[in-house]
């Protein structure tokens, strides 16, 4: 049976695990993904997992948080005062804002308390300092050409 390599188009399913065991993601609902190993499409330790598996084989791989995410920083929790706030909606823990840095880029924040003045907005990824793990199965291989 022929192996997964470098270049090769492969399908895959998948299941995404925090270290908690609460599932944030996975094939089940579209079906298998399809990617080209070696081009980047997804983590790393994926990709390095893919080489050499053969089509139904299944393996187990961790994406450390520092590889995921990132870390969780505390300082991209911020209070925004309420008068700032888009008035066309009003402020409930899980809307998502986006806000404009001094430096001209945009960070996305969701926001986790709501007070009378002001609230609480994160603007850290939702899977920030989480290692992830990945359930994988290689369901197809095309061979490269």
């Amino acid at each position: 049976m022929s192996t997964a390599k470098k270049g090769d188009i492969v399908a895959i399913e998948y299941v995404v695990r925090t270290g908690d065991g609460r599932v944030v993601g996975g094939t089940e609902q579209q079906g298998p993904q399809t990617l080209t190993i070696g081009q980047s499409e997804i983590f790393p330790e994926i990709e390095a997992a893919l080489d050499g598996m053969e089509e139904g084989e299944e393996k187990s791989v961790t994406v450390p948080s520092d590889k995921a995410f990132g870390p969780r920083r505390e300082e991209m929790v911020v209070q925004i005062p309420r008068a700032q706030l888009p008035a066309d909606q009003p402020p409930q823990p899980g809307l998502q804002l986006s806000a404009k840095m001094q430096d001209g880029s945009t960070v996305n924040l969701t926001i986790t308390e709501v007070g009378e003045e002001a609230v609480v907005a994160d603007g850290n990824h939702p899977l920030a300092g989480q290692d992830l793990h990945f359930g994988l199965t290689l369901v197809e291989i095309k061979q490269a050409a």
